[in-house]
Order: C-alpha cells, then structure tokens, then sequence
C-alpha cells in the first residue's frame, strides 16, 4: 500500500487510480462519520458521495501534514457535509427532553461494546446527537459547535450536557438488560 503522501502526488497528477485509491482506503471510515450524524445510509450514502466531490475539487488547497493528515482531512469534510445535510433538511432540533429516572453517576463504558455505544448514540435526539459527535468525537469547542450550527455557545453546552445525561440513561438500561 503506498502512503498517504504518495497517494497525494498520484491524485495531483490526476490519476484516476489514485481517486479510485482514495475512495476504496477511506470510504468505510467517511460512511461511519457520515451514519454517526444522519443516522440514515441512504442520506449517509448521499453525504459520503458530496464528501468525495468536494475532496476532489479541494485537493489543490490542501496541505500534507505527515501520515494521517489526509484521512484527517476528508473525515473533517465528511462531518461539515453531514452537519450541512442536517441543516438544509432542518433535522437538527434542539430540546429540553430528559429521560425521569436518570442514573446517579456516571455508567462504567467500558464494558458496552463499540457497536452497542455507537447504536445507543445513534438513538439520541439529533440535536443532541450532532453536539455531542462534534465535542466528543470531533473535539470541537463550544464556540465552534455554536458558529457551525448558529446556536449559542450556552445552546450547545446545554445540549451536551443533556446528551451525556441521556447517554448515561441508555448505557445503564443496557447494562441492566445484560445482567
């Protein structure tokens, strides 16, 4: 397998084999971003297909930082396309919803599975879903979540928190059921 920078030089050429590269290295990790926010694989599919469109026609403004930059890259315009699909279809929403008998503390996550965690955070309200995805998963501040969605700083902190809170309420139902 050659490296991601020789990858780079290929697909600067224009070879197709090179784009062909790209797509068939990062497309399962792209469509896995693409689920964790519109939790649906046709509209998934649609954000992984406008990911790659807009990689290509960006490659020129891209700079190599060492291995890994690249993928780095396109996963961060695969999560900007799926956040832009959920705003344009006005899928965000936000809320207030709690679930009533919350856990007192924290659940101990290492023992769900990854598969489990990630259904259990494909089940939150989107709102919630979305923040959480960019703070965790995409280490995203505050302030970034805030200009990104056009909500308030203090918006996206509350929905965090109350995505944690909701998450927390999953994990420990799950666990209950596994005893």
């Amino acid at each position: 397998m050659i490296t991601e920078q020789q990858l780079l030089q290929h697909l600067h050429e224009g070879d197709r084999k090179a784009q062909r590269e790209l797509y068939e290295r990062f497309a399962g990790l792209a469509m896995a971003t693409a689920m964790r926010y519109v939790g649906n694989t046709d509209d998934a599919c649609d954000v992984l297909q406008d990911s790659f469109v807009r990689a290509f026609a960006s490659l020129d403004r891209f700079a190599y930082r060492g291995e890994g930059s690249l993928r780095a890259w396109l996963l961060r315009i695969v999560s900007n396309q799926a956040v832009n699909f959920l705003r344009q279809q006005a899928r965000i929403t936000f809320t207030d919803k709690l679930p009533d008998d919350l856990p007192d503390e924290e659940p101990d996550v290492g023992t769900v599975p990854l598969e489990v965690l990630q259904r259990l955070i494909a089940s939150l309200p989107t709102g919630y879903r979305t923040v959480f995805n960019l703070y965790v998963l995409e280490q995203k501040s505050h302030r970034e979540i805030a200009e990104l969605l056009g909500i308030s700083e203090a918006t996206s902190s509350s929905q965090l928190l109350r995505a944690k809170r909701m998450l927390a309420k999953l994990i420990t139902d799950y666990q209950k059921r596994q005893q």
